[in-house]
């Protein structure tokens, strides 16, 4: 048995995994994220039927393209501000089309 435990201790990973941590935050915040991901889904049929690129969004919004790239990704606490101007840009309003019961992704 010893044997087996020192190889698995040979592979494990010099990284600890924050994989319960990452658990907690989706649950504690389930709320918000499903609004976050139902926003990213919006934005990205939006940019895409108009060819819109993040690059280009992140120009129009004064942002930087990671800043985008987070927002696409759904994990993004989105401020009133910023979803004003996703709407302008992106001609969409994700605030009235955002449904009571959206559903859960994770």
């Amino acid at each position: 048995m010893e044997k087996v435990i020192n190889k698995l201790r040979q592979h494990e990973s010099a990284n600890k995994s924050h994989w319960r941590g990452e658990a907690d935050f989706r649950r504690e915040n389930k709320s918000w994220l499903r609004h976050s991901q139902y926003i990213a889904t919006l934005m990205l049929d939006k940019m895409e039927e108009s060819g819109l690129t993040q690059k280009a969004l992140a120009s129009q919004m004064n942002v930087s393209q990671q800043y985008i790239s987070k927002i696409l990704k759904g994990h993004e606490n989105l401020s009133l501000e910023t979803l004003a101007k996703i709407e302008d840009i992106l001609h969409i309003n994700v605030l009235v089309s955002v449904p009571l019961r959206i559903p859960t992704l994770f």
